[in-house]
This record gives C-alpha cells, sequence and structure tokens, in this order.
C-alpha cells in the first residue's frame, strides 16, 4: 500500500510518503499511551479550550484545508470548504456541551448514594475513509478527545496530507503530543496494531467487508469497536408529495460529493402515480449540474476520487443494463477524459437482483423504482442489507412518521435529506454496522461508564 497524493483530474502523482515502520509504529503506540494519560487527567475546561481553538485554527484555514481536500480526493471546492465549516461546527458544539454529557448521574436506589459516571477508556484506532477527510475524523476524534481519550488516525492511503494537517492542526491547538497521531501503515499491520495492548477500542468507517474483518479481530481480543459502514439508503417519494421539491432534494442527495457518501440517497422508490413527472424533474435537475475542474466555484461535479473507483461504478452500471436497467441520462465515464470523472446518471427500469439495487453505488448514479402501493414501497426500502438512512416524502407527516418506524435504518428524514448534524445519533444497523457517532450516545460510545455505590 502507497500512501500517495494522485490528483484525479489528471491521475498525475502529486507526492508520496512512506510507511510507518514497525519500529515507528511501537513508537507511536507508546506516545499514545502517554497522550491519553495527559489528556484523561486534564480538565473538561481545558480540553473545552483546546477545541475551541481547533475550531479557530480550521476557521482561519478553512480554505487551504479545502484545496487539500480538493487536490487529494476531487471534491469541488464549495462542498470542501462547507465540510470544513461543518468541522468547525462540530469542535464547538462537543467543547460546549462535553461538561453535560460526560457530567456525573446520581440514580436514585436504596443506597446512599449511586452515581454513573463516564470515564475515558483509552487509546482509540480509527481507521477512515477518504471521502469526507476532515469530517470522518472530526466527527469521531472531537467528542472521543473530548471524553479524555488519545487518537490514532489510519488514514485512507489516498489522502495523506490532509490526515498530516489534522495532526498539525491538534498540536497547533495545545493538544499534548501523543492525543492525536497518523499511522501511516499497510492493511497487514492493522492486525498488529488492534491486537496491541496499548489500544482500548476500535472505530471504523469503511465497507461492510472491513468492517466485519475489524470487528472480528477486535472481538477476539475483546475490545469494543464502533463501525460505520456502507449505506443503500432509499427515498420514497408518495403520491400526494411535492414532486418538484422531492425530486430537487433528490439531486443534491444522491450527487453531493460526487455522490461519494455513504448517507447519499441512492435508490429512489417512486410511487407509480408520479414516476413520470419525478423522472422529468429529476434529470431536469441533472442537467443544470456543471462537471469540471473541482477547484473551479462554479463546479457541481468533480472527477471521482479515484479511478478505479469510475472503473467499479462503470461495470456495476453496465452488469445493470445488461439486465434490463436503462439509462436516460449518462451511463459512463465522459469520452476522452484523462481523470477519475464519471457522467452523471439516472437509471430506470432498476429492479431487485440489479447491482445498482443490491450493492453500495458509490458514485454520481441514481437508481430510480416504481412502487405501485406504500406497502410495496417500504418491502423495497427494506429489501436490501444495509440500513443507514432514508427519506420519506409525503404532505402528510403523521403518515411518514408512523411509515418511518418500519424503516429498518437508523435515521429517517421526513421531507428532507438525510444529513449528520452533531446534535444527533448517527450510525446504522444490519450492514451499515453498529454503535453511534455524535451527540450524547457518540461521546459515550468510548467511554466506561462506571457505577459507584456507597451503603
Amino acid at each position: 500500500m502507497r500512501f500517495e497524493t494522485i490528483n484525479p483530474v489528471n491521475n498525475e502523482l502529486v507526492k508520496r510518503f512512506p510507511s510507518h515502520t514497525w519500529r515507528q509504529v511501537q513508537a507511536i503506540l507508546k506516545k499514545s499511551e502517554t497522550g491519553f494519560d495527559i489528556n484523561r487527567t486534564s480538565t473538561l475546561a481545558i480540553r473545552s479550550k483546546r477545541m475551541k481553538a481547533l475550531a479557530d485554527l480550521l476557521e482561519n484555514k478553512k480554505l487551504y484545508c479545502a484545496q487539500m481536500i480538493t487536490l487529494e480526493m476531487g471534491k469541488p471546492i464549495k462542498e470542501a470548504i462547507a465540510e470544513i465549516e461543518k468541522c468547525v461546527k462540530t469542535c464547538h458544539y462537543f467543547a460546549d456541551n462535553a461538561k453535560f454529557f460526560l457530567a456525573d448521574e446520581v440514580i436514585n436506589t436504596q443506597y446512599s448514594n449511586s452515581t454513573v459516571s463516564y470515564m475515558p477508556l483509552g487509546p482509540i484506532l480509527a481507521i477512515m475513509p477518504w471521502n469526507f477527510p476532515f469530517w470522518q475524523v472530526i466527527r469521531f476524534a472531537a467528542p472521543s478527545v473530548m471524553a479524555g481519550n488519545s487518537v490514532l488516525l489510519k488514514p485512507a492511503p489516498n489522502v495523506p496530507q490532509c490526515a498530516l494537517l489534522l495532526e498539525e492542526l491538534f498540536l497547533q491547538a495545545a493538544f499534548p503530543e501523543g492525543v492525536f497521531q497518523n499511522l501511516f501503515i499497510e492493511h497487514n499491520k492493522v492486525r498488529w496494531v488492534i491486537e496491541d495492548a496499548h489500544i482500548a477500542a476500535v472505530t471504523l468507517t469503511g465497507s461492510d467487508a472491513a468492517g466485519a474483518s475489524v470487528a472480528a479481530l477486535a472481538g477476539k481480543n475483546i475490545k469494543k469497536t464502533v463501525l460505520e459502514l456502507g449505506g443503500s439508503d432509499p427515498f420514497i417519494v408518495l403520491e400526494d408529495a411535492n414532486v418538484k421539491e422531492a425530486a430537487h432534494t433528490a439531486v443534491k442527495s444522491r450527487m453531493i460529493n460526487g455522490g461519494q457518501s455513504c448517507i447519499a440517497a441512492k435508490r429512489f422508490i417512486v410511487m407509480e402515480t408520479v414516476f413520470s413527472d419525478f423522472v422529468r424533474e429529476y434529470v431536469d435537475g441533472l442537467l443544470q449540474l456543471k462537471m469540471g475542474d473541482p477547484t473551479d466555484s462554479s463546479v457541481d461535479i468533480g472527477p471521482m476520487a479515484r479511478q478505479d473507483l469510475a472503473d467499479k461504478l462503470e461495470k456495476q452500471v453496465k452488469d445493470s443494463m445488461r439486465m434490463g436497467a436503462e439509462a436516460l441520462i449518462g451511463g459512463g465515464k465522459p469520452h476522452g477524459s484523462a481523470g477519475a470523472y464519471f457522467n452523471p446518471t439516472l437509471l430506470v427500469k432498476v429492479r431487485p437482483g440489479m447491482p445498482v439495487f443490491d450493492q453500495e453505488v458509490f458514485g454520481p448514479v441514481a437508481s430510480v423504482i416504481t412502487a405501485k402501493t406504500i406497502n410495496e414501497a417500504i418491502e423495497l426500502a427494506n429489501k436490501t442489507k444495509y440500513g443507514l438512512g432514508a427519506s420519506i416524502w409525503t404532505v402528510d407527516t403523521e403518515k411518514a412518521q408512523r411509515l418511518a418506524r418500519q424503516i429498518q435504518a437508523g435515521s429517517v428524514f421526513i421531507n428532507q435529506m438525510v444529513v449528520s448534524d452533531p446534535r444527533l445519533p448517527f450510525g446504522g444497523i444490519k450492514n451499515s454496522g453498529y454503535g453511534r457517532e455524535l451527540a450524547a450516545c457518540g461521546i459515550r460510545e468510548f467511554t466506561n461508564i462506571k457505577t459507584i455505590v456507597v451503603k
């Protein structure tokens, strides 16, 4: 495995970084224990001050950080800026609220005193992806560090400079050495790190295959895990929905980050009576998107993060089309492109059994499925091994709330695209993983929930 920056606009190598030797890894692990000892014994007020300093640094260096994201994985610059702004918001949120989330709870029992406290666990290994190289890390690291833990980041190999920049920013914010460190290691060394006695727990955001492997290894070593894995989120449009608004939001929900988002809507389940109107509005929305150089602030769709990802997506689309799916727009890579570009695509006549229905489709490809009844729509929505998020569109919000309880997912948004918010728990069920990030649930995931009783 090589840790290297390859510009997906032209697939040219920008910079390469050496992997850590095992001796270096051992030194990093030892330092993480020292960083944990310092962080856990510091007051919440000190941690909060440092987290606010990190937020200020991210805000002040917002454009530079965003440019690094765009260079390494091709995200349009305006979306990269929004990613950093979300990180700033999240740092402030946990800096302000950790004292409430981690406060001792006094429980009324027959004893003279019964208290539940939330104590940090230790160094946490975080195996993170490339699609949101700042947000995915901050989403986990901000609450974990505020809880008193230290963090070891194993970044995706195609975003090494984003990872290095994050480590530098934590140090500049006056967090002690060892509280946040990077591990540039190959897959076969991840096993050794998980097995190492310094590591208290593991979190992974990635594929369900990677999650299964990490969970098995962590379980063998009796270590806590949180997994945020793939998704094939349904977007259900009922016959009484505002179709134009639903379709406009559907385009954004599918095409944000070039469709490379675990919570992006991927399967659009539309009632037969409004199918034609929805498709027409969706195609109009796709035609308004501008694809091109992601450093241009007017561009909506940049290249995919890597060429192999574009190749995999094309295979999923072509295989589905051979099985009967039809592309109303797009359907493949643009001719003559030197980069990892893929045309925004809308597929109809999609049904279960096709790759674009059964698999996670990570790219700018939308699949529209028709349903004759609400019961059929719910059945199609749940006909997936994933269960991350879902969206329901109807003017009858009371009905939608009843239907939301039938959807097998970690979150359901009504008349709104699925988003992550630091105030709300985030995570999935089934092959989308387990555990929660963000909110009070997220900061407590990597704590020892300790009961103290006095008789």
